[in-house]
């Protein structure tokens, strides 16, 4: 497996064979020294043999660019 991995949530799936994952981590802010939520949204391939809805918790694999916006590929669906 090359690249990153990363999980997160399915957003949307209007598009064909595509979905928009989010994924939510957490930021240090320096100045206040306090934690925030970051949300980042990741457009994935989804092969037709991985059934993810919105909602659905996925894991993603880094890939070749397959488009102009998508170099994921989702991997599984998590639960």
């Amino acid at each position: 497996m090359r690249g990153i991995l990363l999980s997160g949530v399915v957003y949307k799936k209007k598009m064909n064979k595509t979905v928009v994952v989010e994924n939510e981590h957490i930021v240090y802010v320096k100045k206040y020294k306090r934690y925030m939520r970051r949300r980042s949204r990741i457009s994935a391939h989804l092969p037709p043999c991985i059934d993810a809805d919105v909602g659905d918790r996925v894991r993603l694999g880094e890939c070749r660019p397959l488009s102009k916006t998508v170099s994921f590929v989702v991997l599984e669906k998590m639960g």
